[in-house]
C-alpha cells in the first residue's frame, strides 16, 4: 500500500514542509497577480476616459455634446448620463485600484461596457469583451489577497 492511497494524509515537515508551503504560496500568488493586473488596467481604460470628459472639477461642453448626438442613450437624459458615467469612470476606478467594494466596481464598470456596447459602439465588441471579461473575473473571483477587501475581511475572521 503507497502512501498516497492511505487513508491517513501524508504531513510534511521541515525543510520539505516550507518548501511545499512556499510553492503554496507562490500558486496562490500567480493569480493574485492577475487579478491586480485586471484591476489596474481595466481601471485605468475607463479612468483616462473620464479624464477626457472633464476641466478640473467641471464637464467640458464638448461631453454633454457627446451624450447627446453621439452616445444617445435611451431612457435617460444626456446631461444625466454625461454626470453619471463620468462620475462612475472616476470613482468604480479608484475602487478597483484600492482593491475596496472591488466586485461592486467590477459589476458597475460591466454594466457600463454592456451599455456602450449595446447603445453606442456595437462594431467595438472584440475590446468590450476583453473588457467584460476581465470585469467578470474579478466579480466572480474578487480581487484577490492583494487588495483593501482582503485585509478588511481577514481582520473580520
Amino acid at each position: 500500500m503507497s502512501l498516497e492511497s492511505s487513508s491517513t494524509p501524508v504531513v510534511h515537515t521541515g525543510i520539505a514542509g516550507q518548501l511545499l508551503n512556499v510553492f503554496r504560496w507562490l500558486e496562490n500568488l500567480r493569480m493574485d497577480v492577475v487579478l491586480i493586473l485586471m484591476r489596474i488596467v481595466v481601471g485605468a481604460v475607463f479612468f483616462m476616459s473620464a479624464q477626457t470628459k472633464v476641466d478640473g472639477f467641471a464637464l467640458k461642453e464638448s461631453t454633454f455634446f457627446l451624450f447627446e448626438y453621439e452616445y444617445a442613450l435611451p431612457l435617460v437624459s444626456p446631461v444625466l448620463a454625461a454626470y453619471l458615467a463620468t462620475f462612475a469612470e472616476h470613482f468604480f476606478p479608484l475602487m478597483l485600484w484600492l482593491g475596496l467594494g472591488s466586485r461592486f466596481a467590477a459589476l458597475g464598470l460591466a454594466v457600463m461596457t454592456l451599455t456602450i456596447q449595446l447603445f453606442v459602439y456595437p462594431e467595438a465588441w472584440v475590446t468590450h469583451g476583453l473588457w467584460l471579461a476581465s470585469l467578470l473575473v474579478l466579480v466572480l473571483q474578487g480581487p484577490g489577497r492583494l487588495s483593501l477587501d482582503h485585509l478588511i475581511r481577514a481582520r473580520q475572521g
